[in-house]
């Protein structure tokens, strides 16, 4: 038979091959299944990706993914300590990146600068400093202050673009994305637990005598 000769009623479907009908069949016996094993058993399946039991290629080719561990503020940390046993800094002065910097206390500007309040051995500060870096901690603001010093925290660029004022009490971000205006109105007003307005009695209809 040609190929011109195939008519359309032949159809695109072969007749399933029936297995298990005798060795003279060829596929008697074992039936196209092999000798023993998982595959000569009813019921078993392997995953598309099964490579034979060895780790497979989707688990050994590299992974890609978001991860927010790029995002991550990383600061040069200077104690109160190391910059009052500095000679630069003896007599106090200004302190910053730049200052810093040349102290050879940071390596260099690529970082935010934080302060933190460890003095060591001296328990107060006594020369006077103008600090103008990025964060300070709560006990470096404090020594600074109290010494006749001053403190200007000029935030991070994530603070910058939260809205948040380093140098004031308030502290909250003014510039709120919607993932934190969720659960809450706009405008509405966080309540205190002891303000909350008492709940008014139930009008009662005219045919009910007051109690």
């Amino acid at each position: 038979m040609m190929i011109h000769e195939v008519t359309a009623l032949a159809g695109p479907h072969r007749r399933r091959t029936r297995v298990g009908r005798g060795k003279g069949s060829g596929l008697g016996k074992t039936s196209g299944r092999g000798q023993k094993g998982a595959g000569s058993r009813s019921g078993t399946a392997r995953k598309k990706a099964f490579e034979g039991g060895q780790m497979p290629l989707f688990r050994r080719i590299r992974k890609f993914g978001f991860s927010n561990a790029r995002f991550a503020t990383e600061f040069w940390i200077v104690n109160l300590m190391d910059i009052v046993s500095h000679p630069a800094f003896a007599k106090g002065g200004k302190v910053n990146t730049e200052s810093l910097a040349a102290a050879g206390l940071i390596r260099d500007d690529s970082r935010d600068v934080k302060i933190l309040g460890d003095l060591g051995e001296a328990k107060t500060l006594k020369a006077k400093f103008t600090v103008e870096v990025a964060r300070l901690s709560a006990s470096a603001r404090k020594a600074i202050v109290d010494a006749g010093g001053s403190v200007n925290e000029v935030g991070t660029l994530r603070d910058k673009n939260r809205g948040v004022d380093r140098n004031s009490e308030d502290r909250t971000p003014k510039n709120l994305t919607k993932k934190l205006k969720r659960g809450r109105k706009a405008g509405a007003k966080p309540v205190a637990v002891g303000d909350a307005e008492p709940a008014k009695p139930e009008a009662k209809g005219k045919g009910t005598p007051a109690e």
